[in-house]
C-alpha cells in the first residue's frame, strides 16, 4: 500500500492531476484488473445480501414510491428494477435510485467502520444498473464492485467526515465512480473528471441521520448512486469537474473538513497489488444501525441473566464515542426515547434497541420495530431507564490499527431494585469476522432464503442464489438473473394505492 498525503493547496500551487487525490482514487480504479478469488467470492456474498435486503423492502413505502419514480423513465436497454417484471427496462441512473433505495431501506446490509462510517454494498446497485444497460457481463461487473470497494474503504479509513457533521455518502458517490470506472474501462482522466463531479454534488449535511430521522435516510445513498452515474455520462461526454475537489483552496477540505490547515493520509494499494478491501467489511445479522449489532447479541445473551425486567432500577452501557454520540444518549435527541418516533430514528436508538432485545431475546426486522412494540407500556418504562455513556477503552478498541482487535460493542451494567449488579460485555457482533458466528456463503443464503419467504417464490429463490454463484461467468443476458422474480400480486395492491407525483 502506498500512503498518500493529501492537503489544502491554494490555486497559485497549480497542483498537477497526478497529484490530486480524485486522480490517485481514479488510476486505482482504472488499473483493477485480476481479482483474488476470495475478493470475488465476497463480492457473490454482499450480491446475494443487497437482493435478500431489497426483496424484504419491496412494500415499504419510500421503496414504493423509488420505484414508482423509476418505471415512467423507461430504456430500450435500460436496467432491471427490483420488483417490477422482467421485460421491464427504466434508465441506469433510476434504476440505481429505486434499487439503492431497496437495498439501503432495512438498514440491513454491510458495513465498514473507521475513520469514517460506510455501507458499501451501496455502489452495486448503480454498477449493476450501468452493466445491464451497457451490456457488460458478470466479469465487468466484479472488477467494478471490487474497485468501488477499494476506494470507498481507502477513504472511509482516511478521511472523517461525521465530525464535521457532513453526510457519508460523499465517499459514496466518488467510490461509485470509480467503480463505473473500472466497469467500463473508462480512461484515468475520464474517472478523475467524474469522481469531482460526484462529490462535489452529494456533500450534504448529517441532519438526514439526525434528531426526527425520516426515510431520506434510505434515499441518500440511492441519490448518491444516480449522481455518480450522471457525472459519469459527463465526463464521458468530455465535461469537465470543479477542480481540485479535494485539495483546492475553496474545496472539500477546506470547507467542509478540517480547513485550510486539513492533513489526511489516504493508503492505496500499489499498482498491480491485489485490490482485498472487500474483505475488510461485514454484513449484519440484525436490521439495525451496525454499532447495535454487538449490543443486540449481547441483549440477547443477558435476557437470561436479568430475571424479570420490572425489577431493574437502571441499565447503562459502556460503549465508544461514535456509538454513545451517534445512536446513544450522548446524542442529545429526544426522539431516540419517543415511542412514537419513525422506525428510521429507533434504528438509530440503542436504548430502544436494547430493551427491546432484553425483553424479546430476539430480534427482527419488522416486528421489532412495529409501532405497537415501540408503544408497549413495560418497554417505554424500561427504555427510558437505559442511558449510554463513552469509555474511553472502548473509543481505543473502535480505532484499533488491527482489524482483529477493533471492537463495535461495549459493556452493559445492569443494576436491579435490590442492589444486585449484572454486568456482560460484547466487543464485536455474533456475525462479525471475529464473532461467534461468522458470515459465511451458508450464512448469506441463509438470510436470503429468510428473507425472501414468502415474496420469491423458492424455485425463483433457487434460480438467483445460481445466478449469484456464477457471478464471474455470467454473460450479459445472464445478469438478469440477479433480480429474483417476485410474486407480482404480492405488490400491486400496494402500489397502486399510494398517490401520484409528478412522472
Amino acid at each position: 500500500m502506498i500512503d498518500h498525503q493529501v492537503r489544502v493547496h491554494p490555486s497559485a500551487d497549480r497542483l498537477p492531476r497526478e497529484q490530486q487525490l480524485a486522480w490517485k482514487l481514479a488510476a486505482v480504479a482504472t488499473g483493477t484488473e485480476h481479482v483474488a478469488p476470495e475478493a470475488a467470492a465476497m463480492a457473490v456474498n454482499r450480491v446475494i445480501d443487497n437482493a435478500a435486503v431489497a426483496v424484504a423492502s419491496l412494500r415499504r413505502r419510500p421503496v414504493a414510491v423509488a420505484r414508482a419514480q423509476a418505471l415512467p423513465h423507461r430504456s430500450t436497454q435500460g436496467a432491471s428494477v427490483f420488483g417490477a417484471g422482467p421485460a421491464v427496462r427504466v434508465s441506469p441512473e433510476w434504476a440505481a435510485w429505486a434499487n439503492g433505495t431497496a437495498v439501503r431501506e432495512l438498514d440491513f446490509h454491510d458495513t465498514f467502520l473507521a475513520a469514517d462510517y460506510s455501507h458499501p454494498g451501496d455502489n452495486i446497485p448503480p454498477l449493476l444498473a450501468v452493466a445491464q444497460h451497457t451490456g457488460r457481463t458478470g466479469a465487468d461487473l466484479l472488477r467494478g464492485i471490487i474497485a468501488a470497494y477499494e476506494i470507498h474503504v481507502a477513504l472511509v479509513k482516511g478521511i472523517c467526515l461525521h465530525k464535521h457533521r457532513i453526510d457519508h455518502v460523499a465517499h459514496l458517490s466518488a467510490a461509485t465512480a470509480c467503480g463505473l470506472g473500472a466497469l467500463l474501462r473508462l480512461p484515468t482522466e475520464t474517472v478523475y473528471q467524474a469522481v469531482q463531479q460526484a462529490v462535489h454534488t452529494t456533500t450534504a449535511t448529517r441532519q438526514s441521520r439526525k434528531g426526527e430521522i425520516s426515510s431520506w435516510k434510505a434515499y441518500a445513498p440511492a441519490f448518491a448512486g444516480k449522481a455518480a452515474i450522471e457525472a459519469v455520462d459527463r465526463a464521458m461526454r468530455g465535461e469537465s469537474s470543479p477542480s481540485p475537489i479535494y485539495e483546492g483552496e475553496d474545496g472539500f477540505l477546506a470547507w467542509m473538513l478540517d480547513g485550510p490547515g486539513a492533513s489526511y493520509t489516504v493508503s492505496l494499494p500499489e499498482p498491480g497489488e491485489a485490490r482485498r478491501a472487500i474483505l475488510d467489511t461485514y454484513t449484519k445479522e440484525h436490521s439495525a444501525e451496525y454499532q447495535a449489532q454487538a449490543v443486540i447479541d449481547l441483549a440477547r445473551r443477558l435476557s437470561e441473566k436479568a430475571g424479570p425486567l420490572d425489577g431493574v432500577r437502571e441499565i447503562v452501557l459502556h460503549t465508544s464515542h461514535h456509538t454513545h454520540h451517534v445512536i446513544g444518549s450522548g446524542s442529545g435527541d429526544p426522539q431516540k426515547y419517543d415511542p412514537q418516533a419513525s422506525r428510521e430514528t429507533l434504528d438509530h436508538s440503542v436504548p430502544y434497541i436494547f430493551a427491546v432485545a432484553l425483553e424479546d431475546g430476539t430480534w427482527h426486522h419488522e416486528r421489532s420495530y412495529a409501532p405497537e412494540r415501540a408503544q408497549r407500556p413495560e418497554t417505554v418504562a424500561l427504555w427510558r431507564k437505559i442511558s449510554t455513556v463513552e469509555d474511553p477503552e472502548w473509543t481505543r478498541r473502535y480505532h484499533d490499527p488491527d482489524p482483529a482487535r477493533r471492537a463495535f460493542g461495549g459493556r452493559a451494567v445492569i443494576t436491579l431494585a435490590d442492589g444486585t449488579v449484572i454486568e456482560d460485555e460484547l466487543a464485536v457482533a455474533d456475525a462479525h469476522p471475529a464473532g461467534a458466528r461468522p458470515f459465511d456463503r451458508q450464512g448469506y443464503t441463509a438470510k436470503f432464503r429468510t428473507l425472501a419467504e414468502g415474496i420469491v417464490p423458492s424455485g425463483d429463490q433457487e434460480r438467483f442464489l445460481q445466478a449469484a454463484s456464477r457471478l464471474a461467468e455470467l454473460d450479459a443476458p445472464g445478469l438478469d438473473g440477479l433480480f429474483p422474480a417476485v410474486d407480482h400480486a404480492f405488490l400491486a395492491a400496494y402500489d397502486s394505492a399510494l398517490p401520484m407525483g409528478l412522472f
